[in-house]
């Protein structure tokens, strides 16, 4: 195979200093694969028979911090990825007292035994770096080469032996398969499905950072059901397998599982963000739970409540950032919400950009879209949904939040001789609820004036009179049942 890319000067410059001391060195792992398949690599390692305190003492800008005989070296590189490269004495690995860390590293003297000890086959090629970028040498003792030409992902030497030192690697054929669209050889199929509950003793955190990297990819969509065909994501977001079979009603031409996927392909395809990806393949995830009846009549009342909690369960459960999951369960939340362009008023609109916050109507409209493509609809954005955006641009200035209006606490203490009590809130919401109605009346003087006349209520009838503004029928929402009922197709 031709390789097209060049070496970078960098690596070339690392690579004459360790030849001029008298020692090799090698490309290895993911940058030889992907410059055989013309792809800008994202890391560059090299390895080399130097041992770790031979490399620093050639290159005295460099840090050796862990066990594994890696060094850093710092470049004066003006590009990321070539301010520091790695470069790594070959090794070998003892056992894996955990799946995931090997109990020993030892240092060997061949290229051959190093690459022994890696995954996959088109990630034990090796180049020997040159002093130019001509007459590149691939070192192939595993048939890397003609795997990755012919698209076959295959485990170097037995997969058994290969998933049973790091069971992530499971994950990782998973990944690499889908991203290169690649076949996965027979013996590796067999192994990685009989391996799959080994996932059990890898850490929660190395599980999710392998899902984002599936999700994340142009074909996300067909590495979950990858996942799902390899007996892996049972042991990731079994929740989700539940969906399988589950069929739907008569605007629903796919079961819940494949509309899932139909809908996360849409939002990979469009590029959208982790937490879209993410929501787009949980927001019906609490159908099973809620379904009623069968055939075109069956309801799934409630199922976007249901399908918030269950998404927040999940990525707690994988660790995710708090802000992630917070992020996703709010737009799996809402992303049933109802628009009648006859019925919803501007104050309607003012509501629900309340509810689900500025920050948050993009990212749930991408949802939508993805949940309207997913249930094979052509149009991601009907009229509906492009009246809305219209809306929503329209009342973008208005104030929503008890933040926003141009009257405080202080104020309301100072004016009515009030102390600090939960009486100041349940004026500033009860004031909210009237400017959200008219914005016209965000003006401190006016605000002032309605203040004075509810101050005259007691406490208890300003707390329910507060209980019913915060209940107050929303109009995004009113239709809900009624669209659940008549099943509009929005």
């Amino acid at each position: 195979m031709k390789i097209n890319q060049k070496i970078p000067q960098e690596i070339i410059d690392i690579a004459q200093k360790l030849y001029q001391n008298g020692f090799e060195a090698y490309l290895v792992g993911g940058c030889v694969r992907d410059l055989l398949l013309d792809i800008s690599p994202k890391d560059w390692d090299i390895t080399t028979n130097a041992k770790p305190i031979e490399i620093q003492k050639i290159f005295e800008n460099s840090i050796y911090e862990n066990e594994f005989g890696t060094v850093a070296i710092k470049t004066d590189s003006q590009i990321p990825s070539l301010k520091i490269i790695e470069v790594t004495t070959f090794r070998s690995e003892g056992q894996y007292w955990d799946k995931r860390h090997p109990s020993e590293v030892i240092f060997v003297s061949s290229l051959k035994e190093d690459l022994a000890r890696r995954d996959f086959t088109i990630n034990a090629l090796a180049i020997k770096i040159p002093p130019s970028n001509e007459n590149l040498e691939i070192v192939d003792y595993y048939g890397g080469l003609d795997d990755l030409k012919n698209k076959i992902l295959k485990a170097v030497g037995n997969p058994y032996d290969r998933f049973s030192e790091d069971a992530l690697r499971l994950l990782r054929a998973i990944r690499i398969a889908t991203e290169f669209n690649l076949t996965i050889e027979d013996e590796t199929q067999k192994a990685i499905k009989n391996n799959a509950q080994l996932l059990q003793k890898i850490s929660k955190e190395r599980i999710r950072d392998e899902f984002i990297k599936i999700i994340m990819l142009n074909n996300a969509a067909l590495g979950i059901n990858r996942l799902h065909e390899f007996n892996l994501l049972t042991f990731i977001i079994p929740e989700l397998e539940n969906t399988i079979g589950i069929s739907q009603n008569k605007h629903h031409i796919y079961d819940v599982w494949e509309h899932s996927l139909k809908s996360l392909d849409y939002a990979a395809r469009k590029n959208f963000s982790l937490e879209i990806r993410l929501a787009s393949l949980f927001h019906d995830i609490g159908k099973p739970q809620v379904k009623q009846g069968e055939g075109e009549n069956a309801t799934f009342y409630n199922h976007e409540m249901v399908g918030a909690k269950i998404t927040k369960k999940i990525l707690t459960r994988l660790c995710f950032p708090k802000e992630i999951v917070d992020k996703v369960t709010l737009l799996v939340k809402y992303h049933l919400f109802y628009y009648n362009v006859e019925e919803v008023t501007e104050a309607g609109v003012r509501r629900f950009i309340k509810r689900v916050g500025r920050e948050n109507i993009d990212d749930l409209i991408k949802v939508r879209e993805a949940d309207r493509i997913g249930s094979g609809v052509p149009k991601a954005r009907p009229y509906k949904l492009r009246h809305l955006l219209f809306m929503i641009d329209k009342v973008n200035s208005d104030p929503i939040s008890v933040k926003s209006l141009k009257i405080n606490g202080n104020d309301l203490m100072t004016n009515l001789n009030l102390s600090p009590s939960k009486r100041i809130g349940y004026l500033l919401n009860i004031l909210l609820e009237k400017v959200l109605d008219n914005p016209k009346l965000n003006n401190k003087e006016k605000l002032l004036d309605e203040a004075k006349k509810l101050n005259k209520l007691s406490d208890s009838e300003l707390e329910n009179l507060a209980l019913q503004s915060k209940n107050k029928q929303q109009e995004f929402e009113s239709g809900i049942l009624e669209e659940l009922k008549k099943k509009h197709a929005v």
